[in-house]
């Protein structure tokens, strides 16, 4: 499958993106990660179908990065994840709610997991048929 194009002015699809996120997460499967947090980086790409009608400069009328950012930390604040693809699976499932979001891709990054290594983590993508 050809990987999305996010913004598409043929299509009138806009890109709205999170970059570098960086909170501090209960996140992984040992014991040590059980008991502290670790940070991790998230970002976030969704490819948003753009409306129709004008926008009149209001925020209440895109999909607000401000409100992507929001619920993502309560995803991340609302219990331990073993898998790291687990959270990033309910970060897209959480964006793909919006009617207007066709598509989303979710990188989610540990950067204390292992040793000698900027970050370890997983991307996916998913999409509405």
């Amino acid at each position: 499958m050809t990987p999305i194009k996010y913004a598409d002015a043929t299509k009138s699809v806009r890109h709205v993106f999170v970059r570098d996120l960086l909170l501090e997460s209960s996140i992984g499967i040992y014991d040590h990660e059980k008991i502290r947090t670790q940070k991790i980086l998230v970002n976030v790409d969704l490819s948003v179908t753009e409306e129709t009608s004008p926008l009149k400069d209001d925020y209440e009328n895109v999909v607000c990065y401000e409100k992507v950012v929001k619920a993502i930390q309560n995803i991340v604040n609302s219990g331990h994840v073993e898998l790291v693809e687990t959270l990033a699976g309910k970060i897209a499932d959480m964006n793909l709610i919006d009617p207007r979001v066709i598509a989303v891709r979710v990188r989610v990054e540990k950067l204390e997991a292992i040793e000698n290594t900027k970050s370890v983590g997983v991307e996916i993508e998913r999409h509405k048929n």
